[in-house]
């Protein structure tokens, strides 16, 4: 989990998949034509729900591709070493005992002291370290079959001839309502990145290196917006450390006030709030008066409300030319949404 989530009850794991899957696919689907319900003689019609909860449709489509794609990669695997085992006249078991177990050499006492070496500040002082030793060793072997194996695999597909009919769902895009939002980077931009945050989520604040190693690689091809969304059930005065940094914006200074707030989080008392807009340079009396007022916390509620149209449930959140990206996701991640989006408009 990369993320802050937004709410402290979350159904996980199979269960939520199975129930979403449930909600997405009735099992009667309403004609288009007709309307989902109607008000007094007022119509209700799917587009208009689909419309409202786009997001969270999208993220649905691609979590049953997901679950798809994984069982069919499985299915194929099997069928490889079934077709295999079938062709020399033996067991599957005996197939994967002669190409995968005899060809993995022991693990040696070496790869396991240069293991417990590396590291031993996770092992607990009160374990026994031969008992740990032994952990080691059939972790590492496990390692090493399990590499074995996939080399296998990877030779019988190379073998074969395998057509994936399986499609991903099209990219969903959203319109986001960014006015009045700060920006950084090229105002024409060809790729934008909208990144809902919260100032005291440890994960916004991982992700800022990848952003600014984004920016640097792309330069004036891509823009970054930043939204509000302070989850006030994990994070007690964040808002107040988001309506600051409008303030700060009023003078000029978000991104400065941005980076310090991600710095110093999550410490944000109304003398921190004073203590970082001086940091800053920013005029005290006219900061001071701004957030005192809380000026700008409905522009604050505005896109939380925003965030929460389009499905956002926790930070950080990004939405790169309207696609959704969830969570602190490595450079590798964003540079291929990138590139995808770069493509598309060449």
């Amino acid at each position: 989990m990369h993320t802050c989530l937004r709410f402290l009850a979350v159904v996980t794991g199979t269960a939520a998949l199975v129930m979403a899957v449930t909600v997405a696919v009735p099992a009667q689907p309403t004609s288009p034509a007709k309307p989902l319900a109607e008000v007094n003689g007022q119509p209700i019609t799917e587009g208009e729900i689909d419309k409202a909860i786009s997001g969270q449709l999208s993220k649905l489509q691609e979590q049953i591709y997901n679950l798809r794609r994984q069982r069919l990669d499985a299915v194929i695997r099997d069928r490889l070493l079934a077709q295999e085992a079938a062709k020399r006249g033996v067991s599957v078991q005996k197939l994967l005992d002669t190409e995968v177990t005899s060809k993995v050499g022991l693990v040696t006492e070496e790869e396991i002291e240069r293991f417990y070496q590396a590291n031993k500040a996770r092992f607990k002082a009160e374990v026994d370290e031969t008992a740990i030793r032994d952990q080691i060793r059939g972790q590492l072997q496990g390692q090493k079959i399990g590499a074995q194996r996939e080399t296998f695999l990877q030779s019988l597909r190379r073998g074969a001839t395998i057509a994936i009919n399986l499609q991903p769902p099209p990219v969903a895009r959203v319109e986001v309502s960014v006015d009045g939002a700060p920006v950084r980077g090229g105002a024409n931009a060809p790729v934008t990145i909208v990144e809902f945050s919260d100032f005291h989520c440890p994960f916004c604040k991982r992700v800022l290196p990848t952003l600014k190693d984004l920016e640097a690689k792309y330069g004036d091809k891509v823009k970054l917006v930043f939204l509000d969304f302070p989850i006030e059930q994990l994070h007690p005065g964040a808002r107040k450390a988001h309506e600051a940094a409008r303030c700060a914006a009023e003078q000029g200074k978000f991104w400065a006030y941005h980076d310090v707030l991600f710095d110093k989080a999550p410490r944000t008392t109304a003398e921190d709030l004073k203590a970082y807009a001086r940091e800053v340079g920013l005029d005290l009396a006219k900061f001071d008066q701004c957030v005192v007022s809380g000026k700008h916390k409905e522009l604050v509620q505005k896109d939380i409300d925003e965030g929460a149209r389009l499905g956002v449930n926790g930070t950080p959140a990004f939405f790169i030319n309207g696609a959704p990206l969830s969570g602190a996701q490595p450079l590798e991640a964003f540079v291929s949404v990138v590139e995808r989006e770069l493509a598309r408009v060449r």
